[in-house]
């Protein structure tokens, strides 16, 4: 049926950005990304980093073409989502071992506890807005 919405499938949008990030992988694995060490948080099954490539695309920056340099750059959405995640991780941990916001706002160089509060509530929501 035409015009009818499909819930198992992405919207175009998130769905044209997971091909530009599959497509982003290959490139990069195809331009050596694939010899990069395993990180010891990060066990074998689990596949490489976003964070990881991009940072691999900077590395290798001078060997590279365009068309792999153009694939670290659609790739900064994701990356951008992990480190946000592994911030909302890290400022959950911190809490938990007994940290206050005030020692956590003034490593973070925050204003005050109450901003940094809500950065890591706006960290947290963006954790919880996937389908």
């Amino acid at each position: 049926m035409k015009g009818k919405h499909n819930p198992n499938q992405a919207p175009n949008g998130e769905e044209n950005q997971m091909d530009r990030e599959r497509h982003a992988h290959q490139q990069l694995l195809a331009a050596g990304a694939h010899a990069i060490d395993a990180r010891p948080w990060r066990p074998a099954p689990i596949p490489i980093s976003d964070v990881d490539f991009v940072h691999f695309a900077m590395w290798k920056s001078a060997e590279l073409g365009d068309e792999e340099l153009l694939s670290a750059l659609a790739l900064m959405p994701a990356a951008r989502a992990e480190i946000d995640a592994v911030e909302a991780g890290l400022l959950f941990v911190a809490r938990s071992a007994g940290l206050t916001w005030t020692q956590i706002a003034d490593a973070m160089g925050f204003r005050s506890r109450q901003a940094c509060q809500q950065h890591y509530e706006r960290l947290a929501a963006k954790g919880t807005d996937k389908p």
